[in-house]
């Protein structure tokens, strides 16, 4: 079952059962799946263009999220936790810190990288491969430590 007709049976199934904060969400979720799909002139969009939409979705909420805090608006960081943990249903199971830590040595390792000046090149073969899977900042911060 695609993201989309996943999306369709759970914006249903919301309906069904009155789940305002959740119909919301999918609603967001599904307009941004198919803006992007416009944006490439596409009917669908590959799992990988689906992921990245996903992922955009929650940086944007922990973004928001941590903003909110720093504001003091309790109303609106429980807003958005509910909304994160509603588009955290789509992605995919999370790794670990010690399976992204493994990775990225196997990363350091095949791009030969001896210092932080090689971080662009241990980042660009380790982004595909956790992409959607682990926290951008998380994977940065061990690959700044293996690298120091």
């Amino acid at each position: 079952m695609s993201l989309l007709e996943r999306l369709n049976t759970d914006m249903k199934q919301a309906m069904k059962n009155k789940e305002k904060d959740r119909l919301t969400t999918i609603r967001m979720v599904k307009a941004s799946l198919q803006n992007e799909a416009i944006k490439f002139g596409k009917q669908e969009l590959s799992e990988e263009e689906e992921l990245t939409v996903l992922s955009r979705e929650v940086k944007q909420r922990k973004d928001s999220l941590q903003e909110f805090e720093k504001a003091g608006r309790q109303d609106l960081v429980e807003k958005i936790q509910t909304e994160l943990k509603h588009v955290e249903v789509y992605m995919p199971q999370q790794l670990s810190e010690e399976e992204v830590t493994a990775i990225v040595k196997e990363a350091i390792a095949e791009t030969g990288a001896a210092s932080k000046a090689d971080m662009g090149r241990v980042m660009a073969v380790l982004m595909p491969k956790v992409k959607g899977k682990a926290d951008g900042s998380l994977v940065n911060k061990l690959v700044q430590q293996h690298l120091s």
